[in-house]
């Protein structure tokens, strides 16, 4: 059996100032910093034997933090980067919400049918999730985390329950969300999903999905 445990990173300065973020490369706030502490002292009770982190700054940072809790190195990997957003990344929500509300509603809906102008490919994107979920299953660990994104993370929800990538949005993570997938062949479950119990006493605003 194999467990693979997903976690979204902590606060960044993007998500605290509701910006669009995809490829952009912004760090954690101080808030973010806590919440990733308070994921690694959770995180100590899932027997975690190797942690991936996608390489953008705001995963790697929480992914590091969690690692010297835990006295376990990071490896990145960019194949759960985030999403690219296209020529969304750096607007904030509010002026999206003002001038483009319908385009991103439909996108939240189906990403597939509907997606950003300029925004990575939904196929190549998918392509790149599936590729890394399937290395994992190779791996010879039997407790991985994965730190990523709230898109990067959903689509290995969606590529382990084989379900299409137009329900990308339908998952929610909160920042250092934490979901389980426990895969024990041929049968998946998803045994926890955006778990937050660490957060209770620390609750920022709450972020944005990208």
């Amino acid at each position: 059996m194999k467990n693979i445990i997903l976690i979204r990173h902590g606060e960044s300065e993007y998500n605290a100032k509701r910006i669009v973020q995809g490829h952009i490369d912004t760090a954690l706030t101080p808030a973010g910093i806590v919440q990733a502490r308070l994921a690694g002292e959770a995180l100590k009770n899932f027997s975690v034997e190797k942690i991936i982190s996608s390489d953008l700054r705001r995963a790697y940072t929480t992914a590091t933090i969690i690692g010297d809790i835990l006295d376990l190195p990071v490896e990145k990997d960019s194949r759960i980067r985030e999403m690219s957003f296209g020529e969304w990344e750096g607007r904030s929500y509010e002026h999206i919400f003002q001038t483009d509300y319908r385009t991103f509603n439909n996108w939240l809906k189906n990403p597939v049918a509907c997606p950003l102008p300029s925004q990575e490919d939904i196929e190549e994107f998918r392509k790149r999730i599936s590729s890394f979920y399937e290395d994992l299953l190779k791996m010879e660990e039997k407790n991985i985390l994965v730190v990523g994104h709230g898109g990067s993370i959903q689509g290995i929800l969606c590529v382990a329950c084989n379900i299409g990538f137009e329900n990308l949005w339908a998952f929610k993570h909160s920042n250092t969300g934490i979901s389980l997938i426990q895969i024990s062949n041929p049968a998946v479950s998803i045994k926890l999903l955006n778990y937050t119990p660490h957060l209770e006493e620390y609750s920022p605003k709450e972020n944005p999905i990208m």
